[in-house]
């Protein structure tokens, strides 16, 4: 489908939702927001924004206070007036990425559309730009095509395209994913530029936020469009905005004011007189779901639907071989909130908590590839319709888990002293009172665990994929946090013979719940026989382990010890790690 074609779709697609944008601008008028998405959508934007430290728990406590019944807009809205001060160097390191597509033509290189780079060495861009393996074989990519901090001309690198290497379009999503060509050095074109990965989840934008186009309008040096530029309707497939655009804007990269992809710029919309009145994206997400499984292997990235719950990546990262004499090993298990995350930074990021609270216990460090790191983020990708669990029955076990927690936390049994907030939300914001951190992660931390106790192809999914990832024989020093810690005790009912486990380590356990030691596969709060000795590390400003310490359940089964985490930072793996007791008792049991 050529440019043309792809134009008068999107202008009888924008005509269909005159409705529809006619209902958002009441919105706006009666409610004053300009924020005016689906509930569903602006809880997963809310709750992005504040895993991502866009907004602060403070703004959120002091949003929830002024006007509780509209806290979701309103945090999204203070997102999108307020930026970071590294909002333009975050930008600047994202639009790296963006190249100008030219084709040969009686020896010189013609303009054809703007492409991004979103896996080390594939490129993103339009079908109509690029609409099959011949016209991809004769382009080429320009990086660097932009003028300098001080306005000095642009020093470009060019790339050659291979579509028999990889290639994948899509005329009605119109899109092309084609391999580029490493330079002569063998570096590919994302060691030099970087890349920006592709996310199928929930909540990267909702109606009424800015968006920002980078790319080569009319074949000129690169451009972006920041100003007077909103999301102003969302499709199935596709996105509709107010931007300054131009032709060989096709192929730029939508991004939201975090810089994550949401979409991939292809035309203009024409209005009924022929000015334009929108702009059309294909959405990230349906995008990633027209893909083969091989290419999203490679863009590190997950289907937003699937028929199978499997991973669709490489479990994680094993360890070296000769890592503390090669017959002990070192195993971290991470919590959840990990959907599309690289498992080589998570590794380094224990480790160097890990490396932290060695150094203050006056102990040798330890290297990233010592470490085996199972990876099963990727099996959790359940959109967030609400805070809670669509599943009836898996939202019984979430409901469950945060009334017992809030219980613990000190909550009484009536709900007294919590106003219009009753039920689940009571126990949320009394939780989020007790422990100082915001509601949203709260919910989102118990709600992937109901998910994973509930649902036995969840369970299934998540166990396969750390079984993929583990040393054949051995001694295990297991290191678990958060929903790490109940698919612990389960993956240790199931290890093989060969495995010796002489230390278990949880961390932020949810462990000292009722709700979780009875839909355990051990039953109950019953240690494994396998495990030597287990050490609970919690924190008393831990929303996850308040439950702790373990010993009312698990009688004389565990060691415990109290963390003083900071109160912002008080779930976090880190800060765990990073206590020397901790450390020291790993180092003892590794050598």
């Amino acid at each position: 489908m050529d440019a043309m074609s792809q134009t008068r779709a999107a202008a009888a697609r924008y005509a269909s939702k005159r409705d529809d944008r006619a209902r958002i601008q009441r919105r706006r008028e009666q409610t004053g927001q300009r924020i005016v998405d689906d509930a569903d959508q602006v809880t997963a934007r809310a709750e992005r924004l504040v895993q991502r430290g866009t907004v602060s728990v403070a703004t959120v406590e002091r949003l929830s206070e002024q006007s509780p019944d509209r806290l979701l807009e309103r945090i999204v809205g203070v997102s999108a007036d307020f930026q970071p001060a590294n909002f333009l160097a975050r930008g600047a390191r994202a639009i790296t990425s963006v190249g100008r597509i030219t084709q040969g033509s009686n020896g010189r290189a013609i303009p054809v559309g703007t492409g991004f780079l979103v896996a080390p060495s594939l490129l993103l861009t339009n079908n109509h730009v690029l609409p099959d393996q011949d016209s991809a074989g004769e382009a080429e990519v320009e990086f660097g095509a932009e003028m300098s901090i001080d306005n000095d001309p642009p020093a470009w690198t060019r790339f050659r395209l291979d579509p028999s290497a990889a290639f994948a379009t899509d005329e009605d999503l119109d899109f092309t994913l084609v391999r580029v060509v490493p330079a002569a050095d063998g570096r590919t074109a994302g060691d030099l530029y970087g890349w920006n990965r592709l996310m199928a989840r929930q909540g990267k934008i909702v109606t009424g936020e800015p968006v920002n186009l980078v790319g080569h309008p009319n074949g000129r040096l690169k451009e972006i469009t920041i100003r007077r530029n909103e999301l102003t309707m969302q499709l199935d497939h596709f996105l509709h905005y107010s931007a300054d655009t131009e032709p060989g804007s096709s192929g730029s990269p939508v991004f939201n004011d975090q810089w994550e992809v949401v979409a991939l710029h292809h035309s203009g919309v024409p209005g009924e007189d022929g000015a334009w009145v929108a702009n059309e994206g294909v959405r990230v997400s349906s995008i990633l779901s027209g893909l083969p499984v091989g290419l999203l292997s490679e863009l590190g990235a997950a289907p937003l639907a699937t028929e199978s719950i499997a991973p669709v990546r490489q479990a994680g990262a094993p360890a070296r071989p000769s890592a503390f004499g090669g017959t002990r090993h070192l195993v971290f298990l991470h919590g959840r909130g990990q959907t599309g995350r690289d498992p080589q930074t998570m590794r380094r990021e224990w480790i160097a908590g890990l490396n932290k609270g060695l150094t203050l216990a006056g102990l040798p460090t330890v290297e990233p590839a010592d470490a085996w790191f199972p990876f099963y983020g990727d099996t959790l990708t359940e959109p967030l319709e609400s805070l809670a669990p669509a599943s009836p029955t898996t939202r019984v076990v979430y409901e469950q888990l945060v009334g017992e927690a809030a219980a613990l936390a000190g909550r009484p049994a009536d709900g007294r002293r919590e106003g219009l907030l009753t039920g689940v939300q009571g126990a949320l914001s009394w939780l989020a009172s007790a422990t100082n951190l915001d509601h949203l992660l709260i919910a989102a931390v118990f709600r992937d665990v109901a998910a994973y106790l509930d649902d036995s192809s969840v369970r299934q999914a998540v166990l396969a994929a750390v079984e993929r990832t583990l040393p054949a024989s051995g001694q295990v020093v297991l290191v678990s946090h958060s929903l790490g810690t109940v698919v612990a005790m389960d993956l240790l009912t199931r290890l093989p013979d060969a495995l010796e486990v002489p230390l278990l380590v949880t961390l932020g356990s949810p462990l000292g719940l009722d709700a979780v030691q009875g839909r355990l596969l051990s039953g109950g709060p019953h240690r494994p026989d396998r495990v030597g000795q287990w050490l609970n590390v919690w924190s008393q400003s831990d929303p996850v382990s308040i439950g702790c310490p373990l010993e009312d359940d698990w009688k004389g089964q565990v060691d415990e010890r109290a963390a003083d985490n900071p109160l912002q930072r008080s779930h976090d793996v880190a800060e765990y790690l990073s206590h020397p007791h901790v450390a020291r008792a790993l180092l003892r049991h590794l050598t």
